[in-house]
């Protein structure tokens, strides 16, 4: 008689989890990274008024100190991006918010104007210009194919978030305690994060053996040495072309419209007429609220639209929100300066994305460095209208001439990013026909 033998029934195996893909980790550590280190960017403005007060420096010293750490701040990121292709990016990154922590607390003991340019202008500078948008435009070129567009603009909202989180603490700060206590803060938030980014951030997708997201695996290019000549190199390369020049005047354009004259000037713009300062700077930490949904949005909409329209329409909507700022400038808040704040906030910094689509579409590989050059272009834009605005109220005794001539080249700038072209493409049949 056969002896048969029972099978068990085989248990269905579990389908195995998608896990989180490692990149979108490593664009959250950016993010709280930028964050951390956005609270430089909230003190000039807060800092002309104090400073002017204790040590009877006019507002045009004032102003070229913070124009040096708006210029040092561009003019480093492409080195800074070239930087980390050569030594990594958890180096340069911690060491440029070491050296911003450094310049931040050493204002406490100063006592000359030239100091204030020394350690504000050249340190803050070039710390922070190591942390600048070519630091997200790196990460975000290493880590991620699929959805560049949305990480790009979740990474450059991640300042204005900074922005909100530090303005009302350091307004509050200076307003009660003094300018110092504010300094130290900027200080200290920049040093917290360092430990942070070296033990959670990573270089490359090839260090924990994966592919970038939404691409195919690849080995982690070897070190390219000569850093400073490769930044150089590409920039003769880039600037033998007409969209480098278009992209750099429009972007030279927006800095001046939003670093250099209303993240600079606007609080004492505002107390100019009869405005607390606390409340001034409550409405800078509102446009960061609706610059990070600007911006985000516009990392959606530059994946899915032409990025040259995007940035014409930006910049024009911008341009004129600028011309009726002065007819809204009063003593208290009312609801048409509560519109500008959103529409203006809507607008801040939404022209990165579609910018850093088209040096990717242009450039490809060198993109980064390119963006650093751009953003180099953005900072003495804005670093030129932070010392021509402090100039213009120390002559003029207002804003105003400054508020129009920024509305009026934000028309130019539309002009501008309506004419870049697109790249040319060789075709494949041998005829070229």
């Amino acid at each position: 008689m056969a002896q048969t033998t029972e099978t068990p029934a085989r248990t269905p195996e579990k389908a195995p989890r998608r896990r989180v893909h490692r990149a979108w980790f490593v664009a959250a550590v950016t993010f709280v990274t930028i964050i951390g280190a956005a609270a430089f960017a909230s003190l000039p403005g807060l800092l002309i008024e104090p400073l002017h007060e204790e040590f009877d420096w006019s507002r045009g010293t004032i102003g070229f100190a913070v124009s040096v750490n708006l210029a040092l701040y561009g003019l480093t990121a492409p080195f800074a991006a070239a930087l980390m292709d050569r030594f990594g990016i958890r180096r340069v990154v911690a060491v440029a918010l070491t050296i911003i922590s450094a310049g931040s607390v050493l204002t406490v003991w100063m006592t000359a104007a030239w100091q204030l340019v020394l350690y504000w202008g050249v340190l803050v500078g070039l710390g922070s210009g190591s942390m600048a948008l070519a630091f997200a435009a790196t990460v975000t070129n290493r880590w991620f194919v699929a959805r560049r567009g949305l990480v790009t603009g979740i990474l450059t909202a991640a300042g204005a978030s900074g922005q909100l989180v530090f303005l009302p603490l350091l307004s509050w700060l200076v307003e009660h305690h003094g300018w110092r206590p504010a300094a130290v803060t900027v200080a200290l938030a920049a040093l917290a994060v360092v430990p942070f980014v070296w033990l959670l951030l990573r270089d490359h997708p090839a260090d924990v053996r994966l592919a970038p997201y939404g691409g195919e695996y690849a080995e982690k290019p070897a070190p390219v040495p000569g850093a400073a000549r490769r930044a150089v190199t590409v920039l003769l390369k880039a600037a033998r072309t007409g969209p480098f020049w278009l992209l750099a005047g429009s972007f030279a354009i927006c800095g001046a419209s939003t670093n250099g004259l209303v993240k600079t000037h606007f609080v004492p713009a505002a107390h100019d007429h009869g405005m607390p300062v606390t409340a001034a700077a409550g409405l800078l930490a509102v446009i960061g609220v609706f610059d990070v949904v600007g911006t985000v949005a516009s990392g959606w909409f530059t994946d899915r639209f032409s990025p040259r329209r995007l940035l014409a329409v930006y910049y024009a909507l911008r341009g004129v929100s600028l011309l009726f700022l002065p007819m809204l400038l009063a003593p208290s808040v009312h609801p048409p300066m509560l519109f500008f704040i959103v529409f203006y906030g809507l607008d801040w910094v939404a022209t990165v994305p579609p910018t850093i689509a088209l040096c990717r579409e242009h450039y490809g590989e060198d993109s980064a460095i390119v963006f650093g050059w751009v953003l180099a272009s953005h900072q003495v834009g804005a670093a030129a209208v932070a010392f021509a605005g402090g100039v213009a109220r120390d002559v003029f005794g207002t804003y105003d001439v400054v508020w129009y001539a920024s509305g009026a080249l934000c028309a130019a700038a539309a002009l501008m990013a309506l004419v870049i072209s697109r790249p040319r493409t060789e075709l494949l049949s041998p005829a070229g026909a």
